[in-house]
């Protein structure tokens, strides 16, 4: 099973590139989070009636996703000060949440407050390392592999590691509160020293620069007057004004917002559904069942996504970012008209996709209109920017009130404004016929 494995991580030139261990890499730390998250949701969410557990998880988001909504601007500029330490920083971001499993270990079985700012800890570690990865893959691209195919390989290992890790999770809980954190440690140190492993260019910033949010002003030169490029191309003043994720075109931008939008509606239906399904299960089925249900919903919309997102090889990325949008939309509005197991369930498995497709369209404009010499920090920018999202989507659905056709419609308020703000211009770039990368 390891060669087969191996075989597929490497094929098609990734092992010769490097891209295989970062594919083995990622699968390492998708197994660990989903450890720590099996113990934590355990602890928090599980082992408390109802009422409690809302408290509970209210007081988790205050104590770590709300201070983590401050730290998440931070990331993407901190990791642009150590380019030539990309290994370093993944490698201390695995040691990092290894020692705080351990410390977690022993707060876990009472559920003690010291339990949250370890958590906070562990999810920072983790975003960024989640950050440092999306800006490693466009080093290890292979000849063959457009960034969205890569991305998509590195994202389906991800999801068949935390597949493999939940059910191995939940059954070391049984045996005792505290082993699934234990397993985590050890497979974050494994992780660790598999950091060191990728190749010597993930740590080259040849070439790069890095990305702005805004628009950079102008330099004003002596006179008083605005400088700019002269005729002949060549920048009047001192410093060039450097391109930023705001000074590419409509299509990222649009973009940004687009799955801005489906990121906080994953967020929300996180924190909605699974309160809602505790207190009121689908028709006929327990309310571990109907979260187990609404669980492999999402987990196989997401893999489902990843893998037509491989097969939508000359697909325009605007037109998929308009379509998953559209998709969602609908979906959310039925369920909120007609409420039900099977309308729950395809909500869940919609935004799932709608997720993973439009998170590799995204990556496809980034690659396509973001300068090379900027792209590696464009990507750490907007993949903090999708974290914020999913904090803010998730805070509003553990203060909404407990009615399911109300927590519906608000999904579809979420991505209906999304739409409002970027179909009408991803759907004009598209008509302009400016050349798309392939989106596998």
């Amino acid at each position: 099973m390891a060669r087969r494995l191996r075989r597929f991580t490497h094929a098609e030139g990734a092992g010769e590139s490097g891209l295989g261990k970062l594919i083995e890499l990622h699968a390492v730390n998708s197994a660990g989070d989903m450890l720590i998250t099996v113990a934590l949701a355990s602890t928090i969410f599980f082992s408390v009636p109802t009422g409690e557990a809302r408290g509970r998880v209210a007081l988790y988001l205050l104590v770590t996703m709300a201070p983590f909504a401050l730290l998440a601007p931070v990331v993407g500029p901190l990791l642009d000060r150590v380019p030539h330490g990309r290994r370093a920083a993944m490698a201390a971001s695995m040691l990092a949440r290894a020692l705080l499993a351990l410390a977690m270990s022993g707060a876990v079985a009472s559920g003690g407050l010291e339990l949250y700012p370890a958590a906070l800890a562990v999810l920072v570690s983790s975003k960024a390392y989640g950050v440092v990865r999306s800006a490693v893959v466009p080093r290890l691209l292979p000849p063959t592999f457009s960034l969205v195919k890569a991305n998509s390989r590195v994202t389906l290992a991800g999801l068949v590691a935390t597949g493999a890790a939940a059910p191995l999770g939940a059954g070391l809980h049984q045996l005792g509160p505290a082993l699934p954190l234990y397993g985590a440690f050890a497979v974050f140190v494994l992780g660790t020293f598999l950091s060191f492993s990728l190749p010597g260019k993930v740590d080259s910033a040849k070439g790069e620069r890095k990305a702005r949010l805004a628009p950079a002003p102008r330099i004003v030169g002596r006179a008083g007057g605005r400088t700019g490029n002269d005729r002949n191309g060549r920048n009047g003043g001192k410093d060039e004004k450097r391109p930023g994720l705001r000074t590419v075109g409509m299509s990222v931008r649009s973009a940004l917002v687009a799955n801005s939008a489906l990121r906080a509606l994953s967020g929300f239906l996180t924190f909605f559904l699974a309160f809602l399904l505790r207190d009121q299960p689908l028709t006929g089925l327990s309310g571990a069942f109907s979260l187990g249900l609404v669980a492999v919903a999402a987990g196989g919309g997401n893999a489902l996504g990843t893998a037509i997102g491989s097969w939508l090889r000359a697909r325009g990325p605007e037109v998929i970012i308009a379509g998953v949008l559209a998709c969602a939309l609908t979906a959310s509005v039925t369920a909120a008209l007609v409420y039900g197991t099977v309308t729950v369930a395809v909500v869940a498995l919609t935004a799932g996709i709608a997720q993973a497709l439009g998170k590799l369209s995204l990556d496809a404009l980034i690659q396509r209109d973001m300068p090379e010499e900027i792209r590696t920090s464009a990507f750490a920018r907007s993949e903090t920017l999708m974290q914020m999202s999913w904090v803010v989507g998730g805070g509003l659905g553990i203060a909404l009130p407990l009615i399911a056709p109300l927590g519906m419609a608000v999904g579809a308020v979420l991505i209906a404004a999304g739409g409002v703000f970027s179909v009408r211009n991803l759907l004009r770039a598209a008509r302009h016929g400016t050349p798309h990368p392939r989106v596998a």
